[in-house]
């Protein structure tokens, strides 16, 4: 008799609750991880990431093999098909009990709830997708914040106080094992895994040196270079912290040990890397305490009156990165191309496709999820609200970005756009932002196209539009 690790987005060793405690009383152990293609159609998830995630498993067994735990790999279509896979498993392995980390999604809780109520034996849940547990940190009232500042001096105040536990892995359990073997269903698209593997090396030991080298290298100078797309100022440790590779401990571990202190106050040296963590904290905080987060609804609910023209031509220019606005085009032709995209760029195509074009910020929600290979619910819903003036801590009148500033300000020599949107190699610095009437001077064959919106006219419509609150006509929602 022994225990059953069941593992989902925590594909790590160290840091993981559920293994931890799996572990603690000697007991022999399993591990299981079961793939649902068809679940993740239906939320929308990048089949870059898949692959992603799939390499990651791959890494994870070989780790798990080391410390003497096999990894089974089961394959069904939905979560409605897990009950009866995990419980002829356990049975078949004669567990005691199972554990697993839970996850912030509503179709997530209901997956487990479904689990429990199929086995025969335990299931036990731990939280370790955020530092502080989800419904940890409430107003006086016994609430989840709305705003983000005070939650995150909360949050601030209670990790000062408290402070954290980082779970070490596992002692072996015997013997290494052979290295495992999976089989994987098709995906019904050919992806260059070669070229994954090289962006974003899988498993936790390439993703916890990806996160030394940042804090020992990019940290100090990250609060004046990540706003800027042609540097590389970001930590891109975002497909690790969405598919559970690394925790968020392992980040502030590292955050700490780099530094020598832990930067609790706006103006100290990594701080400003502190409050992106924060924010994701927020986003997954909010997603548990307002489970409709998960079902495409607004947070605020008055929002979901709003007049959005919804053009699925103009959704398609968008999608395709042919807008006429060049930082919004290389943007989004780095995310079909890449699976990633900055985040200032993130913001930037949010507010285009919901304050310029007045498309349903919902479009783009999917849009995102279905390229991205740092695809997460909660990060990814909680920007698109905020983008869109839709979700907690928004201020819609101030939120309207200006596609051509925001393009002088962070990318003022166009050298991320000329990577990506090379037609406009031949165009100087003093007009690629706005290049239409420079190529039709001197390569009028050029066929990068104008502008698709003027943008005053679309922010004096957006005001409009907030304002008035209108019925939003029926649509249709693309598809992807």
């Amino acid at each position: 008799m022994g225990n059953l690790i069941w593992f989902r987005n925590d594909l790590r060793v160290g840091d993981n609750p559920a293994l931890h405690r799996a572990a603690r009383d000697g007991a022999t152990i399993d591990a299981v991880y079961i793939d649902c293609p068809g679940q993740w159609r239906a939320h929308d998830r990048a089949i870059m990431q898949q692959v992603f995630v799939r390499r990651c498993v791959e890494s994870l067994g070989s780790d798990l093999a080391l410390l003497g735990i096999p990894l089974h790999v089961r394959n069904v279509d939905t979560f409605a098909d897990l009950p009866a896979c995990l419980r002829a498993l356990a049975e078949e392995l004669e567990v005691e009990n199972v554990f697993c980390n839970r996850e912030p999604g509503v179709n997530e809780a209901r997956r487990d709830q479904a689990v429990a109520d199929a086995l025969t034996v335990p299931l036990h849940g731990f939280d370790s997708h955020c530092l502080i547990a989800p419904g940890a940190i409430t107003t006086g009232n016994g609430e989840m914040y709305k705003v983000f500042t005070p939650f995150a001096r909360a949050w601030l105040a209670r990790l000062g106080e408290r402070g954290y536990e980082l779970l070490p892995a596992p002692a072996a359990r015997g013997s290494a094992l052979a290295r495992p073997s999976f089989s994987w269903p098709e995906l019904g698209q050919e992806i260059d895994r070669a070229a994954i593997d090289e962006a974003w090396p899988p498993g936790e030991a390439a993703a916890l040196a990806r996160l030394n080298h940042f804090c020992a290298h990019e940290l100090p100078d990250y609060d004046k270079n990540r706003d800027f797309p042609a540097l590389a100022g970001t930590s891109c440790l975002s497909p690790y912290l969405a598919a559970g590779v690394l925790s968020p401990g392992q980040c502030v571990a590292s955050l700490e040990q780099h530094l020598g202190y832990l930067p609790l106050s706006r103006g100290e040296r990594g701080f400003a890397w502190l409050n992106e963590l924060i924010w994701r904290e927020f986003y997954r905080h909010l997603m548990v305490a307002h489970p409709r987060l998960s079902m495409h609804r607004a947070f605020n609910l008055e929002t979901e009156g709003l007049r959005w023209r919804n053009d699925p031509q103009q959704f398609e220019r968008w999608c395709r990165g042919h807008t006429g606005y060049p930082i919004v085009d290389a943007a989004m032709r780095c995310l079909n191309r890449s699976g990633w995209m900055h985040n200032r760029l993130r913001m930037i195509c949010a507010s285009f496709l919901t304050k310029d074009l007045h498309i349903d910020w919902r479009w783009g929600e999917r849009y995102f999820m279905s390229r991205l290979i740092d695809g997460d619910l909660a990060a990814n819903n909680g920007g698109w609200q905020w983008s869109a003036g839709t979700g907690a801590d928004a201020a819609p009148y101030f939120r309207i970005f200006n596609p051509l500033t925001q393009s002088e300000k962070f990318d003022r020599q166009g050298k991320f756009i000329r990577h990506w949107l090379p037609e406009l190699n031949g165009v100087p610095d003093s007009d690629v932002h706005a290049p239409r009437a420079w190529l039709d001077r001197h390569e009028p064959q050029n066929h990068y196209p104008p502008p698709m919106v003027d943008h005053k006219q679309a922010r004096d419509y957006t005001l409009r539009m907030f304002r008035s609150g209108a019925p939003a006509p029926s649509s249709r929602t693309p598809t992807l």
